[in-house]
């Protein structure tokens, strides 16, 4: 493996680091669409930094596209809260309009530059590596890797410095405000980190990219953990696993390094959304059966109890009765035996104390509506949870 493919890989690994990190909050504060808007609005801030400085490599150029990342997060809220339109749809008018001024910017002014799609869109990590830093003939690397580094650092040292502040503004922003903190420094705070780390990944791997490492392995975390420490760590883990498998593939197929990334993290997050244990898909559909089967086995239960005529409670008038299918009636009436809730003698269903004690419970639950009861009721005499 040569020094050129080690430190590809080197950088996409920063990268995904360091936008797993504010990815991980935005996911949770439902604003992962305002990554693409920062992606793209980040342009008009690059090309009147560089306009200022005639230097790509400027840190102005950072500071103003950062700024303009800002300004779309102020200008998105600023529509938004008019009520006239939902978030999605100003992120929708906001982004493309600065998006083009950075593009009408550069047609008027900079004709001669040429913008394809590997630099605009997907980037191309394959000569992040000729691009070195240098300080009195001696090669300190590459410079992205130098640039997404910094900006690692600085995140990691706010993350540390601020965690609890972030945690608490973004699962309760009401009470991060009685605590005496303030959600609005928190949200244009992470807004800010989110535009840095966008503009300094921006040259090296593309806004297609970008967005994928900052959104795709957070939403994947969140889908397998309810706690944020261990949400960041797996965020984090799947974004490097990702960017490091995926550069394999491309090497493989001869193929876009950034776009094969991409691929890799979509088929991360397919394979959490289908099997992740407690919000996969399948484990959604499981979860929904067993409760229509509970929700039956309820109705079948309460039937029972309101008749005492045995040919109200024969198996074979199931069916009839509560108008079931054969199917059905047999799923009930297993789970109903497995509960120990039923005794059956001669095809005639009866109650056993404890299906009569759930019963009453039940209708206790009924009158009261109380939504929490049900679910101690499910604990208490089912021997299984779907």
């Amino acid at each position: 493996m040569s020094s050129a493919q080690i430190e590809i890989q080197l950088i996409a690994s920063v990268v995904a680091i360091a936008c797993a990190i504010p990815g991980t909050f935005l996911v949770l504060r439902k604003m992962a669409l305002i990554t693409d808007a920062i992606s793209h609005s980040i342009l008009p801030g690059i090309v009147i930094g560089f306009f200022i400085t005639h230097d790509l490599s400027s840190p102005l150029l950072i500071i103003l596209a950062a700024a303009s990342g800002v300004l779309t997060v102020v200008l998105v809220e600023f529509i938004q809260k008019t009520g006239l339109v939902k978030e999605d749809t100003a992120i929708g008018l906001v982004f493309p309009v600065l998006f083009s001024i950075g593009i009408i910017l550069i047609a008027q002014n900079a004709n001669d530059i040429h913008l394809d799609v590997d630099a605009v869109l997907l980037g191309e990590l394959a000569f992040a590596p000729f691009d070195r830093l240098g300080f009195n003939d001696i090669d300190l690397g590459p410079k992205s890797l130098w640039i997404i580094g910094s900006i690692l650092l600085i995140t990691l040292g706010l993350l540390f410095a601020f965690f609890k502040e972030l945690k608490v503004s973004t699962f309760d922003a009401g009470l991060a405000s009685a605590l005496g903190l303030s959600p609005a420094v928190m949200h244009y705070g992470l807004m800010t980190v989110s535009s840095i780390t966008t503009v300094g990944a921006f040259d090296a791997v593309g806004a297609i990219l970008v967005i994928a490492l900052m959104i795709a392995p957070a939403a994947t975390a969140y889908l397998l953990t309810n706690d944020l420490k261990k949400m960041l760590v797996l965020a984090v883990v799947f974004g490097v696993g990702s960017a490091i498998t995926g550069y394999w593939v491309a090497h493989a197929l001869d193929a876009s390094i950034s776009g094969s990334m991409t691929t890799v993290l979509g088929l991360v997050f397919l394979i959490a959304y289908l099997f992740a244990p407690g919000r996969g898909l399948f484990s959604v559909l499981y979860r929904q059966r067993q409760q229509r089967i509970e929700v039956s086995l309820l109705t079948f239960l309460l039937h029972l109890g309101n008749h005492k005529e045995v040919e109200e409670r024969h198996v074979k008038h199931l069916n009839e009765h509560i108008n079931w299918q054969k199917v059905q009636s047999k799923s009930v009436l297993d789970l109903a035996l497995k509960n120990n809730m039923i005794t059956i003698d001669n095809d005639i269903v009866s109650l056993t104390k404890k299906g009569k004690d759930f019963t009453t419970k039940a209708i206790n639950y009924i009158v009261t509506n109380k939504n929490s009861e049900i679910e101690n009721m499910k604990d208490d005499f089912f021997l299984f949870r779907g």
